[in-house]
């Protein structure tokens, strides 16, 4: 998965960063539950890499008044 960047995310429509900002979600859901079974994650940094993209859509909704 590639990283997002501020650029990307506001070349995105409303719907798309809606969507994508749920599809990371439920990523980091997966990915929180994999580490909560004493499972080792594929990627150690993956968690950290989802926070940070949620922070940066969340940023841009704000900025163009979408939240």
């Amino acid at each position: 998965m590639t990283i997002l960047t501020a650029q990307k995310i506001r070349g995105m429509s409303k719907d798309e960063r809606a969507k994508k900002l749920t599809e990371i979600r439920n990523e980091l859901m997966h990915e929180r539950g994999v580490a909560a079974m004493g499972g080792a994650p594929a990627s150690p940094g993956r968690i950290r890499a989802l926070r940070t993209e949620i922070a940066r859509i969340l940023t841009v909704m704000k900025e163009e008044g979408e939240l």
